[in-house]
């Protein structure tokens, strides 16, 4: 039986050009080599999962490869790269803070940094979570850190900037990654999904990129999860099944019974999504999502703000005709509101029902008063 591999290693980008949602950060670092201003050490902050390591272990083989393309891109063919893509690399070292913490450990680096590389221009030091290093380690890596011998590269990554000491940041050339967005995580869900023959829908995809929060690798991950869960048949339905999430019609058709003032029915669907397991703190946080989309559909301008597939979109469009703006805020204030007191209510299920039926309320209310 074959040993499985996990989509975020098998995947994984091995040039610039295939990181996915860094452009920026990617094209900076490939002038950088084809103009040959390489800096001494580099900080890659940012949140988990958006391509920092990835980002450092690129530039690392890149700097190194003995036949780099025209476009600043390791060739993935000499020595030096076949070596580092089977981890056999001599010149590359890699260093995780978080259980290398000690001043010890940092020591035995400053000592290995004096032996020069062998067969390749570079040595290149990359350590991940820096930020978990403590103060004497901080401490003992600043001097080589600031006059490095001229063939030592560090690469520094951290999710947590603030914790960096002002001396190591003033020492370091600083990229902050971003979020990926959902789009560009799609995309590459869909690449990976046709290379292992998974058939798909693209709203399952949009879910999946959603619940990531802009991170590829928890992406991936729960890509697997769901392929596995699914059998290799990924639709919506097992998507929110697996994840645990409300359905988009929920919504819809909550706020149809709202504006056509259908209490009961819509106190019958709350108790269906109880039913499902769902709490109402859920509930509200996801209904007072799904009146933002509407609000976002009032304008062309702000539709670019809703991050959800083409179908969904046109359901938000569709809907948002049916309600103005003033009735819009008033449901928003009425049910961020009760949100807000959720936490707090003795009766939690009566208090998600009375704004419920309030909202279905208002719009004759706003008749009654104009």
């Amino acid at each position: 039986m074959d040993n499985f591999i996990v989509s975020a290693r098998k995947y994984r980008p091995q040039t610039f050009k295939s990181v996915v949602g860094q452009d920026a950060i990617t094209t900076t670092l490939k002038n950088s080599i084809l103009q040959q201003q390489i800096a001494q050490a580099f900080l890659f902050c940012g949140p988990r999962g958006v391509g920092k390591t990835t980002c450092a272990r690129i530039f690392a083989k890149t700097i190194n490869c003995q036949n780099r393309t025209s476009e600043g891109e390791a060739c993935n063919e000499c020595t030096s790269c076949k070596s580092f893509n089977a981890s056999a690399s001599f010149n590359i070292f890699e260093l995780d803070a978080a259980s290398n913490s000690g001043v010890d450990e940092m020591r035995r680096l400053v000592e290995q940094v004096r032996i020069p590389p062998q067969g390749v221009k570079y040595k290149v030091y990359i350590i991940d979570e820096v930020h978990m290093l403590s103060s004497n380690a901080f401490n003992a890596f600043l001097k080589t850190l600031e006059e490095p011998p001229a063939y030592a590269k560090f690469i520094l990554a951290t999710t947590e900037k603030h914790k960096i000491l002002a001396t190591i940041l003033s020492r370091c050339q600083i990229f902050d990654f971003k979020r990926i967005k959902i789009d560009d995580i799609v995309k590459h869900l869909e690449y990976v999904a046709k290379e292992e023959n998974i058939s798909f829908e693209e709203k399952a995809l949009h879910v999946i990129a959603q619940k990531a929060d802009g991170g590829l690798r928890d992406a991936l991950s729960t890509f697997d999860q769901i392929v596995s869960f699914s059998n290799g048949n990924l639709t919506y339905a097992n998507a929110i099944e697996n994840l645990n999430i409300l359905d988009y019609d929920y919504f819809f058709k909550m706020i149809d019974f709202i504006l056509t003032e259908n209490s009961a029915d819509a106190l019958l669907l709350y108790n269906e999504i109880l039913e499902k397991g769902f709490d109402g703190q859920h509930f509200l946080s996801g209904l007072n999502e799904h009146l933002r989309n509407l609000s976002m559909c009032k304008s062309p301008s702000t539709l670019v703000l809703i991050d959800v597939s083409d179908n969904i979109k046109n359901e938000y469009l569709n809907q948002a005709k049916s309600i103005d703006n003033d009735m819009l805020i008033r449901l928003l204030n009425l049910f961020t509101k009760y949100e807000g007191d959720y936490k707090t209510s003795n009766n939690k299920r009566l208090h998600v029902e009375v704004a419920l039926m309030l909202a279905c309320y208002l719009k004759r209310a706003k008749v009654r008063q104009s």
